[in-house]
């Protein structure tokens, strides 16, 4: 791998420009007080990183809370199914049994002695006592499976219940991390306000990215991995949208979910899910395709490219971009 570039200033999550003196006294208000010895554009700067930062790592635990709760929709869905089909099956067999049950009883109400004495053809009677016979048994077989399949009906009604009370709690999550989410991007986005117009703007074009990297001789290792960086470079410029799996928009690992799907390779939809998604390498043997993983929580993911450049969707506000590989502390590097 190309040697790996010191995060500059203006690039990454560090990107944006200091803030204005007065910024302070509305800082302090809507996030806490701020150190009467710190620098104040470091802190606002430093503050906008740190709730952007949370709020991803709000936005991976609402991915696989939603992700779980697809899951078991799916699941109650599939369960409600087939206990519509065990109560069809068990209403034949009453249907069938309440027949069989009728019939017998027609057949074989008087007593057996008195109705072979009455009988005009004693051994047509006793035919016909053998096909009852025979008919009684079939019917203690199937009172037998009816007995099954309603337990099994209630066994299947029983998971089903669990199962819906499981995806009501993953309902709930996933509002929480919503809640979570959107207070984190709220506090964010008023602190970004608080800045001074001129500020304000040098942190919005900074935060729409460089010039392309110069990527001569970076060569992916296979066709697979080709065929992952062609899809995450042609989400370059598509903005950070979180909880989004593309195509429009992506969070971090829904784009390293959406490129990887177009080489036919399925990744977990978090990221601390996708740093196991392979096998580990260290940074100094990252290749073209490779996730990076970043933060000691790996709430942040990230795909190397080469020369010492990665592409992923950094924060609100930020589009899909081109980025130094060592933006942020890296955890990890993933080969898929």
């Amino acid at each position: 791998m190309g040697s790996h570039r010191r995060l500059a200033p203006s690039s990454g999550f560090n990107r944006g420009a200091g803030a204005a003196l007065c910024v302070l006294s509305a800082a302090a208000a809507a996030l806490g007080a701020v150190p009467a010895n710190a620098a104040p554009h470091d802190d606002t700067k430093a503050e906008v990183d740190r709730l952007y930062q949370e709020a991803e790592k709000a936005t991976e635990a609402y991915d696989k809370a939603d992700e779980t709760a697809g899951t078991l929709r799916r699941e109650v869905s599939q369960a409600q199914d087939r206990i519509a089909r065990q109560q069809d099956r068990i209403n034949s067999m009453r249907e069938s049994l309440g027949s069989l049950a009728g019939a017998q009883y027609r057949s074989g109400g008087i007593d057996p002695s008195i109705a072979l004495l009455f009988s005009d053809d004693p051994a047509d009677y006793l035919d016909k006592a053998s096909v009852l016979d025979r008919i009684g048994a079939h019917q203690a077989g199937e009172l037998r499976e009816l007995q099954s399949v309603m337990r099994e009906l209630a066994q299947e009604r029983a998971e089903a219940a669990e199962k819906l009370a499981e995806l009501e709690r993953s309902r709930k999550a996933v509002a929480t991390h919503k809640k979570t989410v959107e207070r984190k991007l709220a506090k964010a986005r008023q602190l970004l306000n608080s800045l001074p117009y001129a500020e304000r703007a040098a942190y919005d074009r900074a935060s729409r990215g460089g010039d392309v990297p110069d990527l001569t001789g970076a060569v992916p290792p296979d066709a697979r991995a080709a065929a992952a960086i062609a899809a995450a470079r042609s989400a370059l410029g598509k903005p950070y949208v979180w909880g989004a799996t593309g195509p429009s928009g992506f969070d971090c690992s829904g784009l390293m979910q959406w490129s990887y799907a177009h080489a036919g390779v399925h990744l977990p939809r978090t990221s601390q899910e996708q740093r196991y998604a392979g096998h580990q390498v260290p940074l100094s043997q990252a290749q073209p395709g490779d996730l990076v993983v970043y933060r000691s929580d790996a709430s942040h993911v990230a795909m190397y490219v080469g020369n010492g450049q990665v592409i992923h969707a950094p924060y609100p506000g930020a589009p899909v971009r081109y980025d130094p590989v060592n933006m942020m502390p890296v955890s990890s590097v993933t080969r898929v």
